[in-house]
């Protein structure tokens, strides 16, 4: 049989290179060195994951790791917690600087409204010639509710509830004094067309302008309270990366002590020290917030909406007073049996009176209690002084109601305004209860993030430095 030519180089085996490719040697002289290749299939990470599982296997080795885990730790729970507090500062700091004094403002604006018109329907029942006191009180409640909508109109985000309020209120409220100044038009001239436009307008403030208002007050509220949820929320992840720092740190000071018999090392315990530090603080420091917030929120968040409610329920049953007089009962209830005015004013007195109940409940100091009690005693009186005005109206003597309601001596309008006046004091008395309680609540969390931060890195200093301390023992 025979052969192909360079049978040999095709029978070699497969990736060899054939012999005339092959480099060639002289006698005499050594063959020259293969070319130094990694071994196949080992890349760069597989070389790193070789040295760290080789220094994994002696002391150095795992005292480096060890000193790496530990500042790690101790910088990230430093960095947390002041994420975390600043977070829940800056909640704190909006509950008592933006959210609440944005619902004292958007309850404020129905005070001024509701007052605005209840003066309003005063001024038309005391003659032709409107008293220049109650017309400079008109002016001054629509000037304070126009510069309080323009105030929570700069501070509310342009596609929220509150911004629709917002613009409803300014929409409507100057058709609503166009319709004031027509009443007072055709009242000075003594046309019955008057009383048509009071009762049109007070239409209007109690279908369009008052429902706006409270639904703002609600929408205002309603951020109060996430703001302060927010505030309250407990920092888990801060505690816990903060235990998990203190164990692996006591860990590492126990296997030192194992492996060498020395009590301390320096550096570890000051990096203990410093967590332990950052922890109590921060336990401490949310615990003080959330007291001074409970505390604000019971003995002074609650009690002022109580309040405005109590505030607003006698506002409405003295406009609608004044109405029974105006209307002289033109308008009824749905039934036709009843002055629709009359029932109104009797279920706003009710829920007068039950505010009022309510607010002595919740007051916690005498200085509280005080004026509610007054204002109870001032509503009673009202009550007594509406009967009378109630009768004589009944019994036909017009001019002895009217007396009765808008006098200047022992009438419902002074004990209207007594009524109204103990129940700003009491708003006053609540407003500073809970600006205090919720500023005691946030500077609670004011030096804390700066201060986790800075405690953090010392840690972190710490635990190097003491491993590095072990380390130069095997140099």
């Amino acid at each position: 049989m025979t052969h192909p030519p360079n049978a040999s180089a095709a029978s070699a085996a497969p990736g060899t290179a054939p012999a005339s490719a092959r480099p060639r040697t002289v006698p005499g002289q050594p063959s020259p060195a293969p070319a130094a290749t990694p071994p196949a299939g080992r890349g760069a990470w597989a070389v790193g994951r070789e040295r760290l599982r080789e220094a994994a296997t002696t002391e150095p080795g795992r005292l480096q790791i060890l000193g790496a885990v530990l500042a790690l730790l101790v910088v990230a729970f430093g960095a947390v917690t002041a994420l975390e507090v600043t977070d829940r500062a800056a909640a704190a700091d909006d509950v008592v600087s933006r959210s609440q004094p944005l619902s004292a403002d958007a309850a404020a604006v129905y005070r001024s409204l509701a007052d605005a018109d209840t003066t309003a329907a005063a001024g038309f029942l005391a003659g032709t010639l409107e008293p220049a006191e109650s017309r400079e009180r008109y002016t001054r409640d629509i000037t304070t509710a126009s510069r309080l909508l323009v105030k929570a109109a700069a501070n509310t985000d342009g596609s929220s509830d509150s911004a629709r309020e917002i613009a409803t209120l300014n929409e409507q409220l100057p058709r609503y004094t166009g319709l004031i100044e027509r009443a007072r038009a055709a009242n000075r001239q003594g046309l019955p067309l008057g009383g048509a436009y009071l009762r049109y307008a007070n239409q209007q403030m109690s279908t369009s302008l008052l429902p706006a208002a409270e639904r703002l007050y609600a929408a205002e509220t309603e951020r109060l309270h996430r703001d302060d949820d927010s505030a309250r929320t407990r920092p888990y992840l801060s505690l816990a990366l903060g235990l998990l720092s203190l164990g692996v740190l006591l860990w590492a000071q126990r296997r030192t002590y194992a492996r060498t018999n020395r009590v301390f090392n320096h550096g570890l315990l000051a990096a203990t020290a410093a967590t332990v530090v950052v922890l109590l603080w921060l336990v401490a420091a949310h615990t003080v917030t959330r007291s001074g917030l409970d505390s604000a929120r019971a003995q002074g968040q609650e009690s002022l909406q109580v309040l405005n409610t109590a505030r607003i329920s006698s506002l409405t049953a003295r406009a609608n007073e004044n109405l029974t007089l105006v209307a002289r009962g033109a308008v009824l209830t749905e039934d036709g049996r009843n002055d629709k005015y009359e029932a109104d004013y009797t279920a706003s007195m009710g829920s007068l009176t039950t505010a009022l109940a309510k607010a002595r409940e919740l007051a916690d100091d005498d200085a509280g209690r005080g004026p509610v009690d007054e204002s109870s005693e001032h509503a009673a009186e009202w009550r007594e002084r509406h009967k009378d005005a109630r009768a004589k109206d009944e019994a036909g003597d017009y001019e002895g109601a009217l007396g009765r309601v808008v006098g200047a001596k022992d009438s419902t309008g002074r004990s209207f305004d007594e009524v109204d006046a103990a129940l700003e004091k009491a708003l006053a008395h609540e407003q500073n209860e809970f600006t205090r309680s919720a500023g005691d609540a946030r500077d609670a969390l004011t030096a804390l993030p700066l201060g986790a931060a800075a405690l953090g890195i010392l840690g972190a200093a710490g635990a190097v430095l003491g491993i590095n301390r072990r380390l130069s023992e095997y140099r």
